[in-house]
């Protein structure tokens, strides 16, 4: 049987504090955490100085081998689900290519943006100068399709740009139909909406305003939910992960508490 909202038991030490991970559903084939923003999934060596993982931490956390079966950037937040077996692992795999996965993000973007939309946009290749040294750098554009809902906005007194004497915010919920790299990332940043705290592919003048007012030094996007059925089983599957401390600043700072819930 599955156990929903899981904690690690803090037990006081900073070595152990460091190594916790919040576990969100465990049963005998899966294991979903709540990954915290700026958390690698893998080892990678694009930061050979890092010491903690997603992967290794849930492993010693469940004291078994698991399997990554999707992945999160590292400043993204949110649910992350590793198979405790390979059969397992392939089948979730195959669930994820052939679209059988929902995913929903919630963002802060600059703007206003309409009620609810889809954008289609195909997205070329950006290598990542060590990880993607031997990927074939002439792959065409893929495609790719997000959709979105407007939960919430806010204008605020202060000209960010030298355009404006205000500043207008969103709160969004993305889902992406499918899944390339730093898809909603790039998608918002191609409708002139950049995700506020995104140093890749967003707006610097937003995302610095929001260290300097809010202390906010995250990328505001975050995987909520994830819902599948279970490659085992077969029963319907709603994962849901919980909102950091600064998430939750700015959402009551703003009073978008009630309109970040499902």
């Amino acid at each position: 049987m599955g156990t929903e909202n899981m904690n690690i038991e803090n037990t006081g030490s900073e070595s152990d504090v460091a190594n916790q991970i919040e576990i969100i559903y465990e049963d005998e084939h899966l294991v979903a955490i709540n990954k915290e923003a700026g958390l690698l999934v893998h080892r990678s060596w694009l930061d050979r100085g890092e010491t903690r993982f997603a992967l290794q931490l849930t492993r010693d956390a469940v004291g078994c081998h698991v399997f990554p079966v999707h992945r999160l950037d590292r400043p993204t937040s949110g649910v992350l689900l590793f198979a405790k077996s390979s059969a397992v692992a392939r089948s979730l795999t195959e669930a994820f290519t052939a679209h059988q996965v929902t995913k929903q993000y919630l963002a802060v973007v600059r703007g206003f943006m309409s009620e609810q939309g889809s954008v289609d946009y195909a997205l070329s290749f950006k290598p990542d100068a060590i990880a993607d040294k031997f990927a074939n750098l002439d792959k065409p554009a893929q495609e790719a399709v997000t959709h979105w809902q407007s939960l919430a906005q806010i204008e605020l007194p202060f000209a960010v740009s030298k355009k404006h004497a205000t500043s207008r915010y969103s709160l969004m919920r993305l889902t992406p139909e499918t899944g390339r790299k730093h898809q909603l990332r790039r998608h918002m940043r191609h409708l002139f909406h950049h995700i506020v705290g995104d140093t890749s592919h967003g707006d610097i003048r937003h995302t610095r305003f929001f260290r300097t007012q809010y202390d906010c030094t995250r990328m505001l996007l975050h995987a909520q939910t994830l819902a599948l059925s279970h490659p085992v089983t077969g029963e319907p599957l709603l994962l849901k992960a919980g909102l950091d401390d600064q998430w939750m600043r700015i959402l009551e700072e703003f009073g978008w508490v009630n309109s970040a819930e499902d």
